[in-house]
């Protein structure tokens, strides 16, 4: 019993490679067919697609999953993702469905608040002021954390168009999602 727990048949590595290989091959495809969109920056559900194919990929390998199995159930995941994607353009739908772009830095300001909230600290924020090369705070217009979790960095000189703050929650432009 205590061998079997350590190692398995030669017969079954060769069917663990062989279903890796082609439940790798049944991805690819797949995501060819429903395209670019399944890699995207993930939104909450683009996160937990992905956790759900990685889950059903590792299974499929690993027991005794058929591949037809796990390619349906990956093109399975795929096809609601690119439903859900495609009913993104009705509002109340995307706000139910995805995050809220937050403002988390104005006009050379943090917004603690803001920060609290999103559980962003201020060395967050300046780690990604020094990646967009800003030299001072006050050239800082806005930095805003996307739906994607990335943090955007708005600077320079010029004034900003304020349409770069629509929909955004905490921005002081009229049409702020609050």
């Amino acid at each position: 019993m205590f061998a079997d727990w350590i190692w398995t048949s030669w017969e079954r590595v060769g069917l663990i490679l062989l279903s890796a290989v082609l439940m790798i091959a049944a991805v690819v495809v797949i995501i060819r067919v429903i395209g670019l969109r399944s890699l995207s920056k993930m939104s909450s559900f683009d996160f937990a697609v992905t956790v759900a194919i990685g889950s059903v990929l590792g299974g499929a390998v690993s027991t005794s999953t058929s591949v037809a199995d796990g390619a349906f159930a990956i093109a399975s995941l795929l096809a609601v993702q690119a439903v859900v994607a495609a009913l993104r353009r009705f509002t109340r739908f995307a706000k139910a469905v995805d995050n809220v772009p937050t403002l988390l830095m104005s006009d050379g300001e943090f917004l603690g608040e803001a920060l609290d909230r999103c559980r962003v600290t201020k060395a967050d924020v300046v780690a990604k002021l020094r990646e967009a090369n800003v030299l001072t705070t006050s050239e800082v217009r806005a930095v805003v954390l996307e739906t994607t979790g990335d943090i955007s960095v708005l600077h320079g000189s010029t004034p900003m168009d304020p349409s770069l703050l629509d929909g955004v929650r905490d921005s002081r432009s009229p049409s702020s999602t609050d």
